[in-house]
């Protein structure tokens, strides 16, 4: 009998333990379990133990629940821990589902929990596709002057900002580009489409050809977004704004293009003129060996004259009347002039 009682005693000591510590445990939970359940979303008690025995705020997932059952949204409180273990902002992909579900877009928990865990914002991107958002481009933070610089085919600088609408792809967010690659796609295109205006003025009465086209070039292929609009913001002539930058680029290659074209007409005509002084200089080395033949004639003269006194063809009158008509036709020269123009070219 005593055995007995010790028995018992020791029974009711541990029930004793065993309850203290259940009311322990269920005083620790009371607040987060009638909080579920008076919010229609229950959750056991023992699923708040093992929450905190893996180290999971049962608050936390509790309010997640709660908001998605307030939401018109049923999701078991397993999926959301076995997204907070895996490093994921619960919170915010709740926030999400919700906001898609409001906006009746089709966003799956699985969908969203991926998109959180790749390192997307996926609440942000939900209010993008719900309201699209515009961006600069370029991107003023990273650029000097904040505008494009492109050139058309008449060679005239023009300075262009653009803004894009943007509209969030939940489908592509996950491995799809960001937001620079739009920036950078929507540059290239515009520069490429005012370097195929025929002139600048073209794109300025125009712009929004310019827009169209780039738009219709589907640049958003394999990015985060879906392109709504590409609206040109301000187009104007590049001014002139140092020595290397100036607002007509096309006068510039034609003004450098005939610098070098003159450059080689006076080469050529150097040339030319080289050619014609040294011409110059061998008829003038002619015009002495011809003299030089003259003079030499004119030595022969008094020879013939000897030779024909000694062999009587000449006499001593004809000699004379040849002195008188020489010194004749100088006196003649003399008074015309004639022999003052011609001493210069002789020598």
């Amino acid at each position: 009998m005593p055995l007995v009682s010790k028995f018992l005693a020791v029974l009711m000591v541990i029930l004793a333990i065993g309850a203290f510590v259940f009311v322990l445990i269920f005083l620790q939970f009371l607040n987060v379990w009638i909080r579920a359940y008076m919010s229609r979303a229950p959750v056991s008690l023992a699923s708040l133990i093992g929450m905190k025995l893996r180290r999971v705020p049962p608050s936390l997932i509790v309010d997640a629940r709660i908001r998605l059952v307030k939401a018109g949204l049923d999701l078991a409180t397993d999926q959301i821990e076995a997204h907070f273990l895996a490093g994921g902002d619960v919170i915010n992909v709740v926030n999400a589902l919700i906001a898609a579900d409001k906006a009746n877009i089709d966003l799956s928990f699985q969908r969203a929990a991926a998109i959180d865990l790749a390192g997307r914002n996926v609440l942000d991107a939900v209010k993008t596709s719900v309201n699209p958002k515009v961006i600069d481009c370029p991107d003023p933070s990273k650029t000097s002057i904040g505008m494009l610089d492109a050139v058309a085919k008449d060679g005239i600088r023009l300075l262009v900002k653009a803004r894009v609408t943007v509209r969030a792809n939940i489908e592509r967010l996950v491995g799809g580009a960001t937001e620079d690659t739009i920036i950078a796609r929507v540059g290239q295109g515009i520069v490429s489409a005012i370097g195929s205006a025929s002139t600048y003025k073209a794109v300025l009465e125009n712009p929004d050809h310019i827009s169209r086209r780039v738009l219709d070039s589907g640049l958003d292929a394999q990015t985060a977004f879906e392109i709504v609009s590409i609206d040109i913001a301000d187009v104007s002539v590049a001014g002139v704004s140092g020595a290397r930058e100036v607002a007509n680029v096309g006068a510039l290659l034609e003004t450098e293009r005939a610098e070098a074209d003159k450059k080689m007409r006076q080469a050529e005509a150097e040339g030319r003129r080289a050619m014609a002084v040294a011409q110059e200089q061998e008829m003038r080395a002619r015009v002495q060996e011809m003299q030089a033949k003259v003079v030499e004639a004119q030595a022969e003269v008094p020879r013939a004259m000897a030779q024909a006194f000694r062999e009587g063809n000449l006499g001593v009158m004809d000699f004379y009347r040849l002195q008188n008509i020489e010194a004749d036709t100088g006196m003649r020269k003399s008074i015309s002039g004639e022999g003052r123009h011609e001493s210069p070219a002789a020598g």
